[in-house]
């Protein structure tokens, strides 16, 4: 099963480049609606609560990529161990804490959109977690190779990055206080979506760590969802703000304004 189940993987992983590349494209033209873009149009069909919704579709990324991953010959090797724990510390903190900070109430997201996220998060899971814990052979000394320090490293900053910038925003508002505000403070200064851009830099650093075309896959999916998105922030907080800082970029820092 192997051999075949390699090729099968490795066409798996192409489709998820493809698909990343189609989803960049239409992105550009629509923006996805949830968060600040969607304000409950039926357009879109029915909806849910969004924090009920965030959970629902990012817990295949736990749940489906551990039960995946227990399933491979190298599951009790250490260094498939310790890539599943950095996997973990992203998406457990993502599905399990990070909803229940966010302020959302009366926030619906469409069905569609938790949907599509769901098939995404366990095709991601499949092609990641199979790599790592059975298709991949990383010995011992994997934990001392520069691109794995280098990955780990990428993907801490970015994890530090993600956070605090998500934080910002959850803080931006007291208790019951509606409207938006110019975020200030870390790398909003630098960028106007910078916990994108901490997501990007994890998913960067994870490649890395991987050195595998499943992880690149991954990073080409995750810029494909993200850097449409960001754009659209960037004009939305410009619009909105007259006095918005113009030394701000959309995504990457000190980089022409599209970006």
């Amino acid at each position: 099963m192997g051999p075949a189940e390699s090729e099968v993987h490795f066409w798996i992983v192409l489709g998820v480049m493809l698909a990343g590349v189609v989803t960049f494209l239409a992105l550009l033209f629509i923006t996805a609606p949830y968060g600040r873009h969607y304000g409950g149009e039926p357009s879109w069909g029915p909806s849910i609560p969004s924090r009920w919704g965030w959970i629902v579709m990012e817990s295949p990324s736990v749940v489906v990529f551990a039960a995946i991953f227990a399933q491979g010959d190298h599951a009790s090797s250490l260094v498939p161990l310790v890539l599943l724990g950095i996997w973990q510390w992203h998406y457990v903190h993502r599905t399990f804490i990070f909803p229940f900070r966010m302020r959302t109430e009366g926030k619906t997201m469409p069905l569609l959109v938790v949907a599509l996220a769901v098939l995404f998060n366990c095709t991601n899971s499949y092609i990641n977690a199979r790599w790592i814990s059975h298709l991949a052979e990383y010995g011992t000394g994997w934990l001392l190779d520069p691109r794995f320090i280098l990955g780990v490293a990428v993907f801490a900053l970015g994890f530090a990055i993600n956070v605090h910038s998500d934080t910002v925003l959850i803080n931006l508002r007291a208790p019951g206080e509606r409207g938006y505000k110019i975020p200030r403070g870390g790398a909003w200064g630098l960028v106007s979506s910078p916990n994108y851009l901490g997501e990007l830099l994890e998913w960067i650093g994870w490649s890395l760590a991987t050195w595998s075309l499943a992880g690149l896959a991954f990073v080409i999916y995750t810029a494909a969802n993200l850097v449409p998105r960001a754009i659209s922030n960037h004009r939305w907080y410009k619009e909105k703000f007259a006095d918005y800082p113009a030394s701000r970029k959309a995504l990457v820092p000190f980089i022409f304004q599209v970006f």
